[in-house]
């Protein structure tokens, strides 16, 4: 089967990895163009052009896929599927009806839950005790179309995003697999239970100390690796990295309750507090809490997040 893959980050150069493996004609990779990064603002290209690169398949970085040139190159090619995952463009309505078995979507979530740009960081917020992969059938709208494939996995009380995102991916590579060599009935959405992932905005990663300690930790692990949720200590920004609700009397919520046993107890809303357990200074390294407080001294009552 001839394909076109069309992704951009890791998450979708995990899936290539496992197209790669069968004996299916990757055909041509689609991913977004370079983009400037680090302080000095070099050009790098994505993870799936550095995964197509080193498996020798042909790369174009459209900024558009209303692109002339590349609805040229597609119609030419005739492609017998286009496997699309975390691309980050929309595709045209040319675009998707090129392919013959037209185009397949890995999307990381149990659709029609967490249609759109974040479902990995939405359902870890929301508390959800499970996630998956959905292959979907694409059609014009955002993650509407109908579900070929879908497989649940556990979401375990210390998941990030990032150990998320690894369980995901690799499931999503082998359901794609799957996908393309079985026969399966397409099944529509229910659209009444559809929920929304919309895009993480950085201010959405400040600590709200009146929330409760649960929330609070979800959205620590939601936002890890990025943007990382932070708070102030003594008014330079503090990232939290890695924290527990404890079992601690609580007192006003932002204070600092306790700095034994190598952590951080702050109180938080509804009488909970929380124990961070690895946080990062601005400009410095992540630490453990105890290594942090070996070379900061925080009082008892001392407020965090002002």
């Amino acid at each position: 089967m001839k394909i076109v893959f069309a992704g951009t980050p890791e998450f979708a150069a995990t899936a290539l990895a496992a197209l790669a493996e069968t004996e299916h004609n990757l055909a041509l990779v689609l991913t977004q163009p370079d983009r400037p990064s680090g302080r000095g603002l070099k050009r790098v290209p994505s993870a799936v052009k550095r995964a197509a690169l080193a498996l020798g398949i042909p790369v174009e970085q459209p900024a558009t896929l209303r692109d002339p040139h590349i609805l040229e190159a597609l119609g030419t090619l005739a492609p017998d599927v286009m496997v699309v995952a975390a691309y980050g463009l929309l595709l045209p309505a040319p675009v998707l009806a090129i392919p013959r078995r037209g185009c397949l979507n890995i999307h990381a979530s149990l659709l029609p839950r967490w249609r759109g740009a974040a479902p990995i960081q939405r359902a870890l917020l929301a508390g959800d005790h499970e996630t998956g992969i959905s292959i979907m059938q694409m059609d014009a709208g955002l993650d509407t179309g109908p579900v070929l494939l879908q497989e649940a996995i556990a979401i375990t009380p210390e998941d990030t995003a990032q150990m998320l995102h690894d369980r995901l991916a690799v499931l999503g590579g082998r359901l794609i697999v799957q996908a393309l060599e079985r026969t399966l009935t397409p099944v529509p959405q229910n659209d009444a239970q559809a929920t929304y992932a919309t895009k993480v905005e950085k201010h959405e990663a400040q600590i709200d100390w009146n929330s409760e300690a649960s929330d609070i930790d979800r959205k620590i692990r939601a936002f890890n690796p990025a943007p990382g949720a932070w708070t102030t200590c003594r008014g330079a920004t503090l990232k939290v990295w890695r924290a527990s609700p404890a079992a601690v009397a609580a007192g006003k919520p932002g204070s600092v309750i306790d700095t034994e046993r190598g952590s951080i107890t702050v109180a938080a809303g509804g009488a909970t507090s929380l124990r961070l357990l690895e946080v990062q200074r601005a400009g410095g390294k992540r630490l453990p809490a105890g290594v942090f407080l070996s070379g900061t001294t925080l009082a008892r009552g001392e407020r965090l997040g002002e």
